[in-house]
């Protein structure tokens, strides 16, 4: 009897109808970006120094240059690096005073420069910045520097929490009705967000958005798995990462262009409205309804995708049931990813490569932005970083299989950064190639797992089995600016020498899963525990009885 795999060789594995479903669901990917990585731009923190009164009219009656007002009224203020002093705290002098001197105001003032009293910023900050960020904004620089962090960890935790509950409403009501409601409610909280009247709404908003988005990305990206035929699954997940990609692209060229935080929120985030029409646009996964034993909706299903693709459905597939039709239908449920041991082997490596990837992806770019210059500049680069990794994968998974592929991403990113570690700085141009090689390396990794992760679970479980497994992602975002930004102030290299032991662990770990090249999705249990033998055997999976109908008119 055939699978749901057998009729899209009828009917069209990769055709004009999942060209169509994966180019609607790139979008959606390509809007995630900006909640992934918009911190980077909405709470860019510009050089900064104490406004205090009556410096201003000083430095224009002295007819001062900007650079000559600074060396002369903030403390410590050096040109190059500015320290705490210098951007927190300020001479606690009246520059109001008439007869202060204008080639040595503090000589003026007092008798020893070195004893004028320093006192914290009562009045505000002078930005050098010509737009906005939540830091300019609300003020987040030092003592309440620690609420941009607070900002991005609430994001990874409604990351985190939202990988548990949208995974669970995906695999117990379905594919299509998650994907509208986290749309909306990520498309409600954005918008919101950008006219948030102060910092704790902005934060409430931005945790929303958080709950809901990446529920939402992965629910997308397990759909446009169950709709193409296995020999095009790995093509089809790497375009839907590929246009996260892109818009990284894109976001620069926003920010670049709305140097406004407000103004790009809200650009951002209102195309996410567009997303409902999917309503239309796209049906339900046909192995969700065949795993729920809803056989008449998946025949529906099937039926417009062979019309989509302007093929005939043979009449031996008009009508179909799976066995024990009228069974209890499988409900997820979070036990079902350790009950048995093959499935608790994956879950336990799935969920350390995907807190391996998350570390070493965000830690990398982290790393390497501690200098940063130009940001929209660096930024750019390392978006374009990920484009020849899409490439190496495509040209490479389906004629080697996805574990060596894998374990050779983690080896050479995991090499990389100690090599980034050990080379001196005089020899930047190695430094820097061997930064750049470890971040396409781990972003291979991380295009890998989104396709094996959905692969390893069967139908009935496995939105909660990626959404779970990739909660770990979400963890390790909440820790990686601790391990970059602490261990950096014991040796600047610290951070990279971890991320090489994370990196290589995984690439031995990731041997230990089985090679799902050319194998069709697991449906049941019994089919997730038989997927490290070679042949898998096909009584054990639930397939499609066909009932020929001998009168059956065309």
């Amino acid at each position: 009897m055939p699978t749901l795999d057998d009729i899209l060789e009828q009917i069209g594995e990769f055709d004009f109808f999942q060209k169509q479903a994966l180019f609607f669901l790139c979008l959606l990917s390509v809007t995630f970006t900006p909640i992934y990585v918009g911190i980077f731009f909405l709470g860019f923190t510009p050089e900064h120094h104490c406004r205090s009164p009556g410096m201003a009219e000083l430095s224009q009656r002295c007819g001062w240059s900007l650079e000559e007002q600074l060396n002369h009224t903030v403390p410590e203020w050096g040109g190059h690096e500015a320290s705490f002093s210098s951007r927190c705290r300020r001479y606690e002098v009246d520059w109001n005073t008439t007869d202060i001197s204008c080639t040595d105001p503090l000589g003026s003032l007092v008798a020893n420069q070195s004893t004028v009293p320093l006192g914290p910023c009562r009045d505000g900050w002078v930005y050098d910045s010509p737009g906005t960020s939540l830091v300019t904004e609300f003020n987040l620089v030092c003592e309440d520097s620690w609420k941009l962090d607070l900002f991005q960890s609430c994001v990874n935790a409604g990351f985190f929490i939202g990988s548990m509950s949208i995974g669970y409403v995906a695999d117990r009501f379905g594919r299509k009705l998650c994907l509208l409601v986290t749309v909306f409610l990520n498309s409600a909280s954005g918008v919101l967000m950008a006219f948030a009247p102060s910092y704790t709404w902005t934060v409430i908003f931005r945790l929303i958005q958080g709950l809901v988005s990446k529920g939402g990305w992965l629910t997308g990206y397990v759909l446009i798995a169950e709709f193409v035929g296995s020999n095009y699954r790995r093509a089809a997940c790497i375009i839907y990462q590929a246009a996260f990609s892109l818009g990284l692209i894109i976001l620069t060229a926003l920010a670049y262009a709305l140097p406004h935080w407000r103004w790009l929120q809200l650009t951002v985030t209102l195309p996410n409205f567009f997303f409902l029409l999917y309503y239309w646009c796209l049906p339900e996964s046909p192995r969700w309804l065949i795993a729920q034993k809803q056989n008449e909706k998946a025949m529906e299903v099937i039926k417009h995708i062979a019309k989509g693709n302007k093929k005939k459905l043979p009449l031996s597939f008009q009508n179909l049931n799976s066995e024990d039709e009228d069974g209890e239908k499988p409900k997820p449920s979070f036990l079902d990813l350790v009950r048995t041991p093959q499935i608790r082997k994956h879950t336990f490596i799935l969920m350390y490569s995907w807190f391996t990837s998350s570390v070493l992806y965000q830690g990398l770019i982290m790393h390497m932005g501690i200098a940063a210059g130009n940001m929209y500049l660096d930024f750019l680069y390392s978006a374009l970083v990920e484009f020849p990794a899409a490439i190496i994968l495509m040209l490479t998974l389906d004629r080697i299989g996805r574990r060596y592929p894998w374990a050779a991403a983690n080896v050479m990113a995991g090499g990389a950064c100690l090599i980034t570690a050990l080379v001196p700085d005089t020899l930047y141009w190695l430094k820097m190639t061997a930064a750049c090689l470890g971040r396409m390396g781990i972003t291979m990794c991380y295009e890998i797992i989104c396709l094996v992760n959905p692969e390893l679970y069967p139908t009935f479980l496995r939105n909660l089995g990626v959404l779970v497994c990739s909660s770990m992602c979400d963890l390790g975002g909440i820790i990686t600016p601790f391990l970059v930004y602490r261990l950096a102030e014991l040796w600047h290299e610290l951070p990279l020498v971890i991320f090489a032991v994370i990196g290589l662990i995984d690439g031995g770990l990731v041997l230990l899963l089985p090679e799902m090249k050319g194998k069709t999705l697991p449906e049941t249990i019994e089919d997730a525990e038989n997927l490290h033998r070679k042949e898998r055997s096909k009584e054990k999976a639930i397939y499609l009885h066909v009932l020929a109908s001998e009168a059956a008119p065309k």
